[in-house]
Parts: structure tokens; C-alpha cells; sequence
């Protein structure tokens, strides 16, 4: 049986780059699909710890596994939150591990522009929430609007309440499921630092001429904290 991992933010291909850059685990439609092509139609895992992130990437994700011609076993190993709990829906079965949780709230975004662009994000948001309250009901089988009250409250679940609710097919190994303190709210970065950490990447990434042999030296001794500090630096534009 073959093992997709769903591990880190869920970000769309064109993003991930940012969170690779700063070391975080990143699942991507691209990735996933490329897991399953692997696998030629064999019964797979879809191992699930992720904060969530982007909810369309996450759709693509669910899409693609449920679109999988073999058997899709959702394992959720750690925490299902946001666009992971969208992601999870796509199991044929659903187990989740005693310690693990799973996190469902409301769309979010940032906007700006006039008042027509803010009634605009205002009616995607809606719509969003109207199209995961409703993949939600559907699995467990619950009112939409109870679901959409959940979502509403930002509601944790654990294990056992999982699958008593519906979410969840069963409990792996434990009878007992246990609390944990993680935090987690969708996507690391906002649209916006995700914008201003590329054009700032694409900057230092060019080379300087006039003293690639003082770079090269420095490169060469450069510890892990001083990569990380060179990296804070792009992020917050004082790279020079």
C-alpha cells in the first residue's frame, strides 16, 4: 500500500516555494498527484498532519484523491485543521490516530480595493463556507447548519468526538483520544508576504558582480543561523 503524505501547509504550487525557502513542509496539488500517479491505481494512505492553508489548493487535493481509481485510506496522524479537514474528506475510510485533532472554521482572505471588490470577497467567502459546510454534511451526515455553526465557532475535535460525529470512521489504536495545544488557522503567510517574499527572492537571487569572490567566500562559511538571519532579513526587506 502506498503512503501520500499530506504533511505540512497546504499551498498552491505556485506558493510553496515561499515556504520551502524558510524550511516547512509543504503539500501541493502537484505533489499529491504525482503520488498517485506513482501508485497506478494500487490502495493508498493519504497520511494527514497539517495546519491547512489554502482552501483551493486543499479542493484540488480532495478533488484528485477522490478522483483516484484505487482504494484512498485518509490516516489522520496528527492534525487535520482548515484546508487539511477538507482534504481528509476524500477517504473511502477515515481513521484517526487517539492523539490527533481536527480543526473546521469559516473562510478567510485578505482584501482591499473599493466597496464593490470587499461586497465581491465578501460573497466568495460565503459561497466557500456554503461549499465546505456542505462536503462536511455530507460525511457525517449532520444538519448544515449545525456543521456551519462549528465552522462558525472554530471547533476543535478530537478523536473521539470525530467519530462520533461523523468525521472520522474510526479511532486507530487507542480507545482513549487525548487533547493537544496546537494552534493553527490556515495558511502561515498571508497573500501579501507570499507576494513580497518572492520579488525580494527573485532580488537576492541575482548576482552582484562587483563582489561574487567576497560572496562566494561568505557563503562558503556560512553557519545555519546566519542563513536563517540572511532569510528574516528578505522577509522583512532589510537584505541589501
Amino acid at each position: 500500500m502506498t503512503t501520500v503524505p499530506i504533511k505540512g501547509v497546504i499551498s498552491s504550487d505556485d506558493d510553496a516555494e515561499v515556504y520551502e525557502f524558510f524550511g516547512y513542509s509543504v503539500a501541493t496539488p502537484t505533489s499529491v498527484q504525482d503520488a498517485l500517479d506513482a501508485a497506478q491505481g494500487m490502495p493508498v494512505v493519504a497520511e494527514i498532519n497539517s495546519p491547512g492553508g489554502d482552501a483551493f489548493a486543499g479542493s484540488e487535493i480532495y478533488t484528485a484523491l477522490k478522483n483516484y481509481a484505487g482504494d484512498v485510506e485518509v490516516d489522520i496522524v496528527g492534525l487535520a485543521a482548515s484546508a487539511a479537514s477538507i482534504i481528509a474528506m476524500a477517504g473511502d475510510t477515515v481513521k484517526i490516530s487517539p492523539t490527533a485533532q481536527m480543526m473546521i472554521h469559516r473562510a478567510s482572505t485578505v482584501s482591499q480595493g473599493n466597496s464593490d471588490d470587499l461586497a465581491s470577497d465578501l460573497q466568495g467567502l460565503d459561497s466557500t463556507d456554503q461549499g465546505i459546510a456542505s462536503l462536511y454534511a455530507e460525511k457525517t451526515g449532520m444538519d448544515v447548519q449545525d456543521i456551519y455553526k462549528m465552522m462558525s465557532d472554530e471547533t476543535w475535535i478530537n478523536a473521539q468526538d470525530a467519530v462520533k460525529q461523523g468525521f472520522a470512521d474510526e479511532v486507530m489504536f487507542a480507545k482513549q483520544p487525548a487533547t493537544v495545544t496546537n494552534i493553527a488557522n490556515g495558511s502561515l503567510f498571508s497573500k501579501d508576504v507570499i507576494s513580497k517574499v518572492k520579488t525580494l527572492m527573485r532580488k537576492a537571487a541575482k548576482p552582484d558582480p562587483s563582489n561574487a569572490k567576497e560572496n562566494k567566500t561568505e557563503n562558503n562559511g556560512q553557519s545555519a543561523d546566519s542563513e536563517m538571519k540572511s532569510k528574516l532579513a528578505i522577509l522583512f526587506g532589510k537584505d541589501k
